[in-house]
């Protein structure tokens, strides 16, 4: 699997998954993920090795002016449903870190309370529950954690 720059031309396939991962509330349209890239934020594509398939897609925003001010937000992680479990999910949270690790900034997301696997892959990586948003996913009304992995450097140390 390789990862590289999420294309515009992907984001029909990334609108697709959106709608399979998240049924019950609203996923992201075209125009969202067209106002991501357009903001210049960080999104990557999962790739199989050979081919141009989209197996998986992840976004991040950096926000801040100087080192020691800035924070990053996890936008997205999907990933299609008939390659989970093969660490594209993992290999793409990683991605994400190691680009706010560039500078130097926390990483903050909101994930559903009852998705224990998200949960799992976050706390291995240091995210840890800062409290909770009630009724935050729409329309379901489900309730989400918001969490958050300390800003650290590249080298991974603490900051």
């Amino acid at each position: 699997m390789r990862l590289e720059p999420l294309r515009r031309r992907d984001i029909a396939r990334c609108v697709e998954i959106e709608q399979i991962l998240f049924p019950g509330d609203d996923p992201w349209s075209a125009r969202a993920f067209h106002s991501e890239l357009d903001a210049g934020n960080f999104y990557l594509a999962a790739r199989p090795d050979e081919g141009d398939e989209l197996l998986g897609y992840a976004g991040l925003a950096v926000v801040g002016r100087r080192r020691g001010e800035y924070e990053a937000t996890v936008h997205t992680i999907g990933v299609a449903p008939e390659h989970q479990g093969k660490g594209i999910g993992k290999a793409l949270l990683r991605a994400l870190l190691e680009r706010a690790d560039e500078f130097e900034a926390p990483v903050f997301l909101e994930v559903r309370t009852d998705n224990t696997t998200a949960l799992a892959l976050y706390e291995s990586h240091g995210f840890e529950r800062l409290g909770i948003r009630k009724r935050y996913y729409q329309p379901s009304g489900a309730d989400a954690y918001t969490m958050v992995r300390p800003a650290r450097t590249r080298d991974g140390v603490a900051g």
